[in-house]
């Protein structure tokens, strides 16, 4: 379907501007399409659709661990965690159907306007669904991390002295840290928890991983909340990038990553880490990150639209531009700072999100945009407000599961 948008503010991260915004299969324009359909939007802000960095979206509706302090690793938190997998509610929500998992963590994505995700666990069938509620990073690598994904989990006679579980006690995960790296292609991200704690093994890890040659322009580090001032501008020197997941970081270390220095090179996104561990939903994990850093407004945007699409590879997302993805996030305009709108923004403030120019969710005064784009648009109600719902995404078992697992 060919659109054109008109009357509404587009925000940027670089400028506010008002121009129509035009749409043609799937993808923004320079100019109208002939024949297209035009739709008002007075009193609106449109952003790019917001992309979340780091998600495993088949954990999101698991039951967080209940603890009384801080972990000083994430490997003490898995350590932690096992005996957790006994408790009836844990393994109800394990024992659900993967693909059912699977498409609540794209769901919830997607209810909070984060149109493309990237998934950091094994790749399921599910996420080849064409009607699969995000878009998702596809091409790249990955690793676990040092202490799951080590081939001969020698991480040097100083890390075993830690007082918490070695990772050498952990069982492997994912691939096998050197050999994933070397399959990865340059020009592809290659992604890896790391530095994820406030203690010595945690504080090593960067030096770890560079002595295994696998820190490159392409290497993408989650949390890195154990990196020294000297660690982060190394990562700088060598064009990596580090994906900061504050609210994560903050539940289980109690602690997180200082992000001006690598915000300001241009190398850092901002991830959610699901609900085991982290916010709600990306629209959260904003208004964490700006509680607990020194990032405004705007730079947040930035954060998780275009330095996101920079960091994942991902120039067709992240923007408003002509030849991008028409995947949007629409707020009503209520006067004051627009960055600031979607910094207090809840997922039933957002008034409609748009994939690839089709509504896939929108208040119900926006009925006649599906019905442009020959959509049947389904009635639902999303923490008890109506809306809107693309019939592809109506899965009842996956709407109630989201609803039931939603704070």
């Amino acid at each position: 379907m060919n659109i054109t948008i008109r009357h509404a503010r587009l925000v940027l991260p670089d400028a506010i501007r008002r121009a129509p915004l035009h749409s043609a299969g799937g993808r923004l324009a320079a100019a109208p399409a002939t024949g297209a359909w035009e739709l008002a939007l007075r009193d609106h802000l449109i952003f790019p659709g917001l992309i979340n960095a780091h998600d495993h979206l088949h954990l999101n509706n698991i039951p967080p661990l209940p603890q009384d302090a801080p972990f000083p690793n994430s490997y003490a938190w898995i350590a932690a965690f096992q005996p957790h997998f006994e408790d009836p509610s844990v393994s109800a929500a394990v024992a659900l159907p993967k693909e059912l998992r699977y498409w609540q963590g794209g769901l919830k994505n997607l209810l909070a306007g984060a149109t493309t995700v990237a998934h950091h666990d094994p790749w399921h069938p599910a996420l080849d669904d064409p009607t699969f509620p995000v878009g998702l990073l596809r091409d790249f690598g990955w690793s676990h991390s040092l202490g799951l994904g080590i081939e001969d989990r020698g991480l040097g006679e100083d890390l075993s002295q830690s007082p918490v579980p070695s990772p050498q006690s952990l069982p492997r995960y994912g691939p096998p840290v050197v050999t994933s790296f070397a399959a990865t292609p340059a020009h592809r991200p290659w992604i890896i928890h790391l530095a994820e704690g406030a203690d010595d093994l945690a504080a090593a890890e960067l030096a770890r991983l560079e002595a295994l040659g696998c820190l490159a322009a392409n290497t993408v580090l989650v949390h890195g909340a154990g990196l020294t001032h000297a660690d982060v501008e190394r990562v700088i020197a060598r064009g990596a990038a580090v994906v900061w997941c504050p609210s994560s970081n903050l539940r289980m270390l109690g602690r997180t990553l200082d992000p001006r220095r690598l915000f300001d090179a241009g190398r850092l996104a901002l991830g959610s880490d699901s609900r085991l561990t982290g916010a709600r939903d990306l629209l959260d994990e904003l208004r964490v990150a700006a509680a607990h850093g020194p990032l405004g407004p705007r730079e947040l945007l930035r954060l998780a639209t275009a330095d996101a699409g920079r960091v994942l590879r991902m120039p067709e997302v992240g923007g408003l531009d002509a030849g991008q993805h028409a995947d949007m996030l629409v707020l009503r305009d209520r006067g004051g700072d627009p960055y600031q709108a979607l910094i207090d923004a809840s997922r039933h403030d957002i008034r409609a999100v748009v994939r690839g120019g089709v509504p896939a969710l929108a208040d119900p005064d926006l009925a006649d945009w599906f019905a442009a784009c020959g959509v049947e648009a389904v009635p639902v109600l999303l923490d008890d407000h109506p809306k809107l719902l693309a019939p592809a995404l109506v899965r009842p078992n996956v709407i109630a599961l989201e609803g039931h697992r939603n704070h």
